[in-house]
């Protein structure tokens, strides 16, 4: 006789009891999110990517992130690479030998690993512009083994093998590499494409803004064009310069400057020294003649005599000129549209506005009617978010470019604090105008864009967070630095190239 049963016995269902754990895993990661977006008292605050920053402490270097906490004790006798500052990716040297110039280098990620180890060298490749500004390619680093160099992205994944003899930049162009293989020059992008062939004596960039074609020069010291290992201009010539249109180029040729269009014409211009600029409308030139400048159509006719000191085109038919030290705005008769009376004028074509600036350093905001619709100290103009800061009379204004006050919480949305001044103090408000930070600091700065904002108390500089609390008391003197700007505790560096921040 069989056992009898109270109830029937049954197998787990793996698939059911996987799918119910993982459902409940995605809300409870859910329940983080929202949380995560909402502050303690309910209210959304700023999410912002963490982004990592060299770090000085003690005469070491490290690495700290976008909130304030080491990553990377500093323990490093040079300064840490970091060439992308949202990848955790650190460039360190060590073991210098400051006599021989020889040294070891290493990577390291957020958990202080080092990666990347089957390389004899990693480095970071950098960029310097016409300024001496050093940057580096973003995504792309050199490295070395057994004396060859090749090309890895950040994530270690090789884009060019280990085969060349030298791996360098361009000036001031990101994201194009320049290669040497058995003494001849090439060009790889930041994605390991070869762009052109390891065939020229040497390569240079014809425009910053221009990543598709380069100058280059072959055995006998000619130059020439090309765009994609195509010769758009053909290797005939003494030099080319890093002027460019979308139909010209400008080379030089038995010691005289012309113009080579793109088909290959040559267009000589009589009375010419030197070429500074294509006319936007290809119509013409700005050129010089001895040590002053004017505009010449392409026929040789001078349509502005060489009679100033400096001449730059604003838009077509407009030009910024100098003349007894002096700048104003012409037209192509030469009529002034706004006087010579200012120290510099600078056009910023997305917002169609001319900036000028007078012997004290003050700004006078210029529409294209050239009437001067505001005046001010320019503290920031940004044509991507459409708008100017000035300080008037000690406030800090914000203008669109229909010359509209906009409150800074309106363009800067992210923001969960607002400078503001009252009886010479400064404090903080939030978007609705209430006071978060009472009006007791002297001096302080906007929020920046990991939520941090310096204050100023008794000559001495400090921090807050995003929500107003005290981050580092006011103990630092910064009067020697030119940026003001924190993380958590560290502040900016003085030398503003280097882009590290620093602690006590």
């Amino acid at each position: 006789m069989s056992k009898g049963k109270r109830y029937e016995e049954t197998k787990l269902n793996l698939k059911k009891v996987f799918a119910v754990i993982l459902a409940i895993i995605v809300i409870i990661m859910f329940i983080f999110m929202i949380k995560g977006f909402l502050s303690e008292d309910g209210e959304q605050t700023k999410i912002v990517s963490k982004d990592y920053f060299s770090a000085f402490q003690n005469n070491k270097w490290g690495v700290i992130d976008s909130t304030g906490t080491v990553v990377i004790d500093p323990s490093y006798e040079e300064m840490i690479t970091i060439p992308n500052s949202k990848k955790d990716v650190f460039l360190c040297i060590f073991d210098i030998n400051y006599d021989t110039g020889e040294y070891s280098t290493k990577a390291l990620n957020s958990k202080n690993e080092e990666i990347f180890t089957q390389y004899d060298q990693i480095e970071a490749i950098q960029v310097v512009d016409n300024n001496n500004q050093v940057s580096y390619i973003s995504n792309v680093l050199k490295v070395q083994k057994d004396g060859k160099y090749g090309l890895i992205n950040l994530d270690g994944k090789e884009l060019q093998p280990c085969q060349y003899d030298e791996v360098s930049s361009l000036q001031g162009i990101q994201d194009i590499i320049k290669v040497q293989k058995d003494g001849k020059y090439g060009l790889v992008n930041a994605e390991g494409k070869e762009i052109v062939s390891t065939q020229y004596a040497d390569i240079q960039g014809l425009d910053k803004d221009n990543t598709s074609n380069f100058i280059v020069m072959n055995d006998a010291g000619k130059y020439g064009i090309v765009n994609n290992n195509n010769e758009m201009v053909p290797t005939n010539y003494e030099q080319i310069k890093n002027i460019y249109s979308n139909n010209y180029y400008v080379v030089q040729k038995d010691g005289n400057e012309i113009l080579v269009k793109k088909d290959g014409t040559e267009i000589t211009l009589n009375g010419v020294d030197e070429i500074i600029e294509i006319l936007k409308n290809e119509e013409g030139i700005i050129f010089t003649q001895g040590e002053n400048y004017g505009v010449m159509n392409l026929a040789s006719e001078v349509t502005i005599e060489p009679a100033y000191q400096d001449l730059k085109e604003a838009k077509t038919g407009l030009f910024i000129a100098k003349q007894n030290d002096k700048y104003g705005i012409i037209d192509s008769q030469k009529a002034e549209k706004l006087g010579f009376i200012y120290q510099n004028i600078d056009y910023y074509e997305k917002a169609d506005l001319y900036v000028s600036e007078d012997e004290s350093f003050n700004n006078s905001i210029i529409d294209n009617n050239f009437e001067v619709r505001q005046t001010g100290i320019l503290v920031d103009i940004d044509e991507e978010k459409g708008y100017f800061e000035l300080r008037q009379n000690d406030e800090y204004i914000y203008y669109n470019f229909n010359f509209e006050t906009k409150k800074d919480s309106e363009i800067f949305t992210n923001r969960t604090l607002f400078l503001s001044r009252k009886d010479g103090k400064f404090g903080f408000v939030d978007k609705d105008g209430n006071v978060v930070v009472d009006y007791i600091y002297d001096d302080a700065t906007e929020q920046n864009s990991y939520g941090y904002a310096g204050i100023k108390k008794d000559g001495k500089w400090g921090s807050i967070n995003e929500k107003g609390s005290i981050i580092q008391e006011p103990t630092y003197n910064l009067d020697d630095y030119l940026k003001i700007d924190f993380i958590g505790r560290w502040h900016y560096g003085k030398d503003l190239n280097m882009n590290y921040y620093n602690q006590l």
